[in-house]
C-alpha cells in the first residue's frame, strides 16, 4: 500500500533501524556514570551530537535532544523569550508556522506579552522585506522572531536567509523550525535558534533537536535539571538519539540525488492532478517548495470521504480540510494563503516512492474524486453551464436587482458551496446570490469558490443567524 505522508511522519530509515538495534546494547547505562558502560553511553551520546550538529550546521555545545520537534519548538521560545525578557516581550511569526508555534504565542499573550503575524501570499510565502517592517511595526522592543524553513502543510519554502538577516539588523534573534525541511539540506542563513523533528526524516519517534547559537540569550524554564545542558530535563534516550543522527546523515546523503527524482514526480502531479480532475486548486509555491510535496484541493468534495475512498483504493494521504479534521475551522494555513480548502489533499513522498505508485494515484483520483460529488450531489461542469443558460432571463424588472438567498445553515462544508454552485445560474449575470451558512469553512471556501469559477466575491454581513455572503455571477 502506497505510503504518501511522509510530512507527517517518514517510515523507519533501515539505517536507524539498525543504528538503534544496536544502541540498545550498547547504550543502555547512565552516561552520567564513570564506569565502562557508562563512559560507552555517553561516547554513543557524544557521537551522536556531533553527528546531527554537523547536519544542523551547529557547533555539538549548541545542541539539545529533546522529546520531540514539538518540546523543542515549545522549550526554545519559553527560553529565547525569557532569556530576552529584559529587551522586550513582544514575539513576531509567520501566519503559517506550525500549531505549536501558535499555542506558545497564545500563552505568551496569556501572561502579557504582545504577539504580531506576519502574512503570507496566495502561494504561502512571507514577502521579503515583511519581518523588517513587522519589526518597525512592533509596539515595543521584539524579543523573538519565528519563521518555518518550508511549510508542512502546502512545501513552500521561507526566505529564511533574507528574514534571518532582517532580524540581526534589528538585534532579533531567529528561531527557525526546520522540521520539513532537516531532511534534504542546512538552513541558509545567520539564524539563532532551530528545531526539528527526527521522525520527520525517517528516524525514531520521541527524538526532538533544538540549537541554541553561541550569544544568544536563553533561559531554560522550568526546574533546573543537569542532563542535555539544563534545556531538556530527563534521561536521555540514547539508542533513539543514536538512531535518529545516524538516519539524519543517511538520508543526507541520499536527498541530493533523491530530491530531484521526487520533484520529477510531484511536478507530474501538479501538472496532472487539474486535466484529470475538474474543479482543482494546486496550492502552495510551485518553484520555491519542497521537493517531496504537492497539495490541491478540489471542489465540492468532502475532505473526510476523499481520504477514506483514497486509503480504501490504497493510498494514505493527509489533508488540511476542516472537513478532515473533524472541525468547523478551516486550516489557519489555508486561511492565511486564502485559499479553497475543501477536498484538500496532501501528497508528501517518501524517499524511494516508485513512479508507478505515482501513477497507479493519478489513474484513481478522477474516479474517487467523482464518486464522492456523486454522493453529495455535487453539480457538474456541463449541468452548471446548463443551469446558468437556462437562468440567463431570470430576476427582477424594472431596474430591480435580482438576488437570490441560499439556506445552508447548519451544513458543513462543502454543501453550502454546492448549493451556491446549483442556483447561480437562476440569476442573470449581474445577479446576486446570497448564502447563508454558519460554517466557519465558508468564509474560506464560497471567496475561493468565485476565483475558480469567476464570479465577483462581494463581501459578507452579519445575520439573525450565522454570516451572509455575497456572489455576483459574472458569467
Amino acid at each position: 500500500m502506497p505510503y504518501f505522508d511522509a510530512a507527517s511522519s517518514a517510515p523507519l530509515h533501515p539505517v536507524a533501524r539498525q543504528a538503534l538495534l544496536a544502541a540498545l546494547d550498547e547504550g543502555w547505562a547512565d552516561p552520567a556514570r564513570l564506569y565502562r558502560e557508562g563512559r560507552r553511553a555517553r561516547l554513543l551520546l557524544d557521537a551522536a551530537r556531533e553527528a546531527a550538529a554537523d547536519a544542523v550546521g551547529a557547533r555539538p555545545d549548541e545542541l539539545t535532544f529533546t522529546s520531540s520537534g514539538t518540546r523543542a519548538l515549545h522549550d526554545g521560545i519559553a527560553g529565547a523569550l525569557a532569556g530576552r525578557r529584559r529587551a522586550g516581550r513582544h514575539l513576531v511569526h509567520s501566519a503559517v508556522e506550525h500549531s505549536a508555534v501558535l499555542h506558545a504565542a497564545a500563552a505568551h499573550e496569556a501572561a502579557g506579552g504582545t504577539v504580531a503575524e506576519v502574512p503570507v501570499d496566495r502561494a504561502g510565502r512571507v514577502a521579503p522585506g515583511a519581518y523588517a517592517a513587522a519589526l518597525r511595526a512592533a509596539p515595543g522592543p521584539t524579543a523573538l522572531a519565528c519563521l518555518q524553513s518550508a511549510n508542512h502543510e502546502v512545501g513552500t519554502r521561507q526566505p529564511v536567509a533574507e528574514a534571518a538577516a532582517e532580524c540581526a539588523e534589528a538585534g532579533v534573534p531567529l528561531l527557525v523550525d526546520a522540521a520539513q525541511s532537516l531532511a534534504f539540506g542546512p538552513v541558509p542563513g545567520d539564524w539563532s535558534l532551530l528545531t526539528a523533528s527526527a521522525h520527520k526524516w525517517g528516524g525514531p519517534s520521541g527524538v526532538g533537536l533544538l540549537a541554541v547559537r553561541k550569544g544568544v540569550r536563553f533561559a531554560p524554564q522550568g526546574p533546573a535539571d543537569e542532563r542535555e545542558s539544563g534545556r531538556a530535563p530527563g534521561f536521555e534516550n540514547i539508542p533513539a538519539v543514536v538512531a535518529a543522527a545516524a538516519s539524519l546523515r543517511a538520508v543526507r546523503e541520499e536527498a541530493a540525488a533523491e530530491a530531484e527524482r521526487l520533484r520529477e514526480l510531484v511536478d507530474r502531479i501538479r501538472a496532472r492532478v487539474p486535466r484529470l480532475v475538474p474543479d482543482v486548486e494546486v496550492v502552495g509555491d510551485p518553484e520555491r517548495r519542497l521537493p517531496h510535496l504537492v497539495t490541491f484541493s478540489c471542489l465540492y468534495v468532502d475532505g473526510e470521504a476523499l481520504l477514506h475512498e483514497l486509503d480504501r483504493a490504497g493510498f494514505s494521504v493527509s489533508s488540511g480540510s476542516s472537513c478532515t479534521s473533524g472541525t468547523l475551522t478551516p486550516s489557519h494555513v489555508l486561511r492565511a494563503m486564502g485559499v479553497l480548502s475543501e477536498g484538500n489533499v496532501r501528497v508528501s513522498l517518501p524517499l524511494g516512492t516508485a513512479e508507478e505508485d505515482v501513477e497507479r494515484f493519478l489513474a484513481v483520483l478522477p474516479d474517487v474524486v467523482r464518486g464522492v460529488r456523486g454522493r453529495l450531489g455535487a453539480p457538474e461542469r456541463a449541468e452548471e453551464a446548463t443551469a446558468a443558460s437556462a437562468g440567463s432571463g431570470a430576476g427582477g424588472s424594472g431596474g430591480e436587482e435580482a438576488e437570490l438567498v441560499v439556506d445552508s445553515l447548519g451544513k458543513l462544508c462543502p454543501i453550502p458551496v454546492i448549493e451556491l454552485a446549483k442556483v447561480i445560474g437562476e440569476v442573470p449575470v449581474g445577479g446576486l446570490v446570497t448564502v447563508l451558512a454558519d460554517d466557519e469553512a465558508a468564509r474560506l471556501d464560497i471567496p475561493a469558490w468565485c476565483a475558480m469559477r469567476g464570479h465577483a466575491y462581494e463581501g459578507e454581513r452579519p445575520a439573525d443567524r450565522g454570516t451572509a455572503y455575497r456572489v455576483r455571477r459574472q458569467a
